[in-house]
């Protein structure tokens, strides 16, 4: 699944929070989301998740979102993996 899954996941945060092609390709497990990028505020975390939801045909609990799971590519990867696989 990653593979797809991380593909698709670029795709929704180069759309969602506007950025370019090159930024949205270099994003790697360890990059940092929340609080690293200055496009990923508050506001800008329900649009993403509300995309997410959209795209991979999931829904996500308030109680699943906190700052882990948002900290880092790899950990929201990781969390729309695990989400697919339920």
């Amino acid at each position: 699944m990653g593979n797809d899954t991380g593909l698709t996941l670029r795709t929704i945060l180069r759309d969602v929070l506007s950025l370019s092609e090159e930024r949205a390709a270099a994003l790697d497990a360890e990059t940092g989301l929340f609080g690293a990028m200055p496009e990923l505020d508050s506001m800008a975390v329900a649009g993403l998740l509300t995309e997410i939801e959209d795209r991979f045909d999931i829904i996500i609990e308030d109680d699943e979102v906190d700052g882990e799971m948002l900290e880092t590519f790899g950990a929201l990867l990781t969390f729309v993996d695990g989400k697919r696989g339920a």
